[in-house]
């Protein structure tokens, strides 16, 4: 057996990581991500990424303030395809979790697709409980170019952040 360790760290999303997150999704999808970087900047959302010594990202997802009141609210979690299954979704999730409590709020919550039932798990094992279920919709880009309407049904799930400031 082969072991390899990296040394991974979180940090903020800038634009000029958008062109090297092409494994994330679709030029539409990775537009849209760039329009919430102004979000990033008014103080609406945090988008991180985790990334490789060479400061390359490998994973990224958002944290929504404004969704529910007290709550941060996961999305667009994804994590580079060949990396799946490394811990990295771990501690993205967990890196996300302490930026939510840095901001004094007492629950974490995202939607989970019910057709992906990996990510399920991976949630339930962070601690996450499914509290209720919601249809969800966006476009997304055909391999022909064309947008089409996305719809699924999603799992809500939250989770009890402890109490307090925690400094990295």
């Amino acid at each position: 057996m082969i072991s390899v360790e990296l040394k991974l760290s979180v940090r903020d999303l800038v634009h000029a990581d958008l062109a090297s997150c092409g494994w994330a999704g679709s030029a539409h999808h990775l537009a849209g991500v760039a329009v919430q970087l102004e979000r990033a900047r008014l103080g609406e959302v945090d988008y991180l990424v985790v990334c490789t010594p060479t400061d390359v990202p490998v994973a990224k997802a958002g944290i929504d303030y404004r969704v529910k009141e007290g709550a941060g609210t996961l999305w667009q979690l994804a994590v580079h395809p060949a990396l799946q299954s490394c811990g990295i979704g771990t501690f993205l999730v967990e890196a996300a979790e302490l930026r939510m409590r840095n901001r004094g709020l007492r629950h974490a919550e995202l939607g989970v697709e019910e057709s992906n039932p990996r990510a399920r798990a991976l949630y339930e094992r962070l601690g996450y409980v499914a509290y209720d279920r919601s249809p969800d919709t966006w476009d997304e880009q055909a391999p022909d170019g064309s947008l089409r309407r996305y719809e699924t049904m999603c799992t809500l799930m939250r989770k009890e952040l402890c109490q307090g400031v925690f400094r990295t």
